[in-house]
């Protein structure tokens, strides 16, 4: 992220968003470590300017997954998390999760506000014919323990602390702008 698109509501809400899953994996009975780009390369994110991204083995550093999941039988699994508003991509979304399933094989974790269940995973190929994010309810994933009771108040974690405070509210509903 350069200084140009630096939006620092969106990277608090999407450290959040990272916390969240990785306490509810946690209280669930997982083991989950942290691993990614900024756990893991402090230096590199120090000397950003000067690291080029767009090479092979930048694009790869710049893809880390931000964790690594120890699944039911006892293997790892990549994981990423990404906080979307209303669950739907971004526009260079599909760029970017292509090269994280390319590289990784990563898991992906979509948490949202607009739409229960907050929490879905995606896994490669992510996208389905026409574009659109493809995923299941985190609490139907078999690949990890999942506490239903952890998990709704999780939920309600969400609910309470990612409301959107950009986007205008009516009648306590939230409001987005088309654009």
């Amino acid at each position: 992220m350069n200084q140009n698109n630096f939006d620092p509501e969106s990277m608090l809400k999407g450290r959040m968003a990272e916390t969240l899953i990785e306490d509810l994996l946690k209280q669930s009975g997982n083991k989950v470590y942290r691993f990614g780009y900024e756990a893991i390369l402090q230096n590199l994110t120090q000397i950003q300017q000067n690291f080029s991204r767009h090479t092979d083995v930048g694009e790869r550093i710049r893809t880390i997954p931000d964790f690594i999941v120890i699944d039911v039988k006892g293997d790892p699994v990549f994981l990423e998390v990404k906080f979307r508003w209303d669950g739907k991509s971004h526009t260079n979304d599909k760029e970017k999760l292509s090269l994280i399933g390319e590289f990784w094989k990563a898991k992906i974790i979509i948490v949202n506000r607009t739409e229960k269940p907050y929490f879905r995973v995606i896994a490669p190929p992510y996208f389905d014919k026409n574009g659109i994010l493809v995923g299941n309810p985190l609490v139907e994933e078999n690949s990890w323990k999942i506490d239903k009771d952890v998990y709704d108040k999780f939920e309600t974690l969400v609910e309470k602390y990612l409301t959107p405070t950009l986007i205008p509210q009516n009648n306590n509903e939230i409001g987005f702008k088309e654009k």
